[in-house]
């Protein structure tokens, strides 16, 4: 039986594919304030706006390549049961032949009922337009997890981590709760490893190993690492 390695991935990893995040410039996602693009009171004051912020974020994620950090985690199924957790909504690491993936923050290729959020479509093309309506005759909106909404897999998510004998967090910065805390419900005594170019945080949690590396060269080394 193959070891259960879980990855929490974040924006670092997709950063090298060329998709940027909110976090890159003081709270400002792409020039739009994340208060007029990311949260329901955005959607009830200018659901055009919103769905104009989306089409544009989903043609560069449509149009956006797995990088080699991607690839790696799919090499890494060779050996281990790999269970990728991502706070990412975009599908890269679907199109690099990941096979079990769950999106904490929602699908950015998908698109839900404003008033079901259980019914979930696939977006055909770029564009969710004013008018695209769900069964129900509802308005469709963007498949995500706004700020201010509840994470609807997070106790999935910690049911998951409680599970693995590998931990490993590439490219977040461990600081958007919920998801960040879940690093607490991993076992104290299994290896846990954070590749993160920049200084991550981890208080009182126990045998961290620290690479401080992009995605695209974390992610080999700890194969080797772990393939020792």
């Amino acid at each position: 039986m193959k070891p259960k390695l879980v990855v929490f991935t974040g924006a670092g990893i997709s950063a090298e594919s060329g998709i940027k995040t909110f976090r890159d410039s003081d709270g400002l996602w792409e020039n739009h304030d994340i208060n007029e693009v990311a949260t329901p009171q955005a959607w009830a004051k200018n659901p055009q706006l919103v769905l104009n912020f989306y089409n544009t974020r989903r043609k560069q994620v449509l149009e956006a390549k797995p990088n080699e950090a991607h690839k790696q985690l799919v090499e890494l199924e060779k050996k281990f049961d790999v269970h990728i957790i991502t706070q990412n909504i975009d599908d890269l690491h679907e199109k690099a032949g990941s096979k079990k993936v769950l999106h904490l923050h929602g699908e950015i290729t998908k698109s839900q009922s404003s008033i079901d959020p259980s019914k979930v479509y696939t977006i055909k093309g770029a564009e969710l337009k004013l008018g695209d309506v769900c069964e129900l005759g509802s308005q469709l909106r963007p498949h995500i997890v706004w700020f201010g909404e509840m994470v609807p897999q997070m106790e999935y998510a910690y049911f998951i981590a409680e599970k693995a004998d590998l931990f490993c967090v590439v490219g977040t910065s461990m600081v958007v709760y919920p998801a960040a805390g879940i690093i607490e419900f991993v076992k104290k005594d299994i290896p846990k490893y954070i590749i993160d170019p920049n200084d991550v945080k981890i208080n009182t949690i126990p045998n961290v190993t620290f690479i401080k590396q992009k995605a695209s060269i974390g992610l080999p080394m700890l194969a080797s690492m772990l393939l020792k």
